[in-house]
């Protein structure tokens, strides 16, 4: 789980959870390209300040559980993100190319927020682990979204 991450000026703990979908929502995350991804991943942690403590794809979107250095933003964490996972997935998963026809592997929209670091951290990481492990969502009060005209 997530560190301390100690610099010369300032000792932090920042975490997100990023969520990318693919462009036009397609089914694009196999197995291999899952693991593509992970290792996608693990070579932007050796090059920016920014460690992958999750990574859970599902069929047509990505969760990241991510620590960084306050030198990044947020919106600075997606775009380094997205830009250097989409060029490398193509280059080395040439099977997505020719599913997403446009030459765009993530939709332009994103969502990102912050994570505490005392409870939520856990309940986050588990949420993303479990992404695509077939667990179906329960549809709570049902009747209520119904309208009888």
């Amino acid at each position: 789980m997530s560190l301390y991450i100690h610099k010369s000026h300032n000792i932090s703990v920042l975490l997100y959870h990023l969520v990318c979908p693919a462009k036009y929502r397609e089914v694009v995350f196999s197995p291999e390209v899952d693991d593509v991804l992970k290792q996608i991943c693990l070579e932007i942690s050796k090059r920016y300040s920014l460690y992958f403590l999750e990574v859970g794809t599902d069929q047509d979107h990505v969760h990241f559980l991510i620590q960084s250095v306050p030198m990044y933003s947020p919106t600075k964490i997606a775009r380094i993100v997205k830009s250097i996972t989409a060029r490398e997935v193509f280059k080395r998963a040439p099977q997505v190319k020719e599913k997403l026809w446009g030459g765009e592997f993530w939709t332009d929209g994103y969502f990102i927020s912050s994570v505490g670091k005392q409870n939520s951290e856990t309940a986050v990481a588990r949420y993303v682990k479990n992404q695509g492990k077939g667990y179906q969502y329960i549809q709570i009060h049902k009747s209520q979204l119904r309208l009888d005209i």
